[in-house]
């Protein structure tokens, strides 16, 4: 990505952490090692490494781009799945950056004031609640 598009034109986010730490129970397998090892007493294990625990249909990674940039970030994400185990898809969205609003969706409510930026998501202001708040965002925004 950085290559064919500058670093600052794409947002990739992660969407899973390997928090899963695996153990082994390391053991002795030569002869004469029975006075060595305990067998499965406290066989709790040392830490190994770490893993994901990811569900079918999970979403490892989102790329956040302009209409201009779409082919390289499929092709991106097209090599970058060799490099998991299993079956993986590309998929395009529909929605506006990482929200889960559409485009229309998105443009309709920045025109009415009703979205407020937040990192690189956004928070819609409810129709409930006090107007006093209602219109102090709708200065600010």
């Amino acid at each position: 990505m950085i290559k064919f598009v500058s670093k600052d034109a794409f947002h990739l986010r992660c969407r899973v952490h390997p928090w899963h730490v695996l153990r082994i129970n390391k053991m002795l397998s030569c002869a004469g090692a029975d006075r060595l090892q305990a067998g499965m007493r406290g066989a709790f294990g040392k830490a190994l490494g770490k893993a994901a625990r990811v569900d079918i249909g999970s979403i490892l990674f989102s790329v956040r781009v302009k209409e201009a940039h779409v082919k390289f970030a499929m092709e991106a994400l097209k090599r970058a799945k060799a490099k998991f185990p299993g079956r993986q898809k590309v998929v395009t969205s529909h929605k506006w950056g990482f929200t889960n609003l559409t485009r229309a969706e998105y443009s309709r409510l920045r025109n009415e004031k009703k979205i407020i930026n937040d990192g690189s998501g956004i928070k819609i202001i409810g129709e409930r609640g006090p107007l006093s708040r209602l219109e102090l965002f709708r200065e600010k925004y």
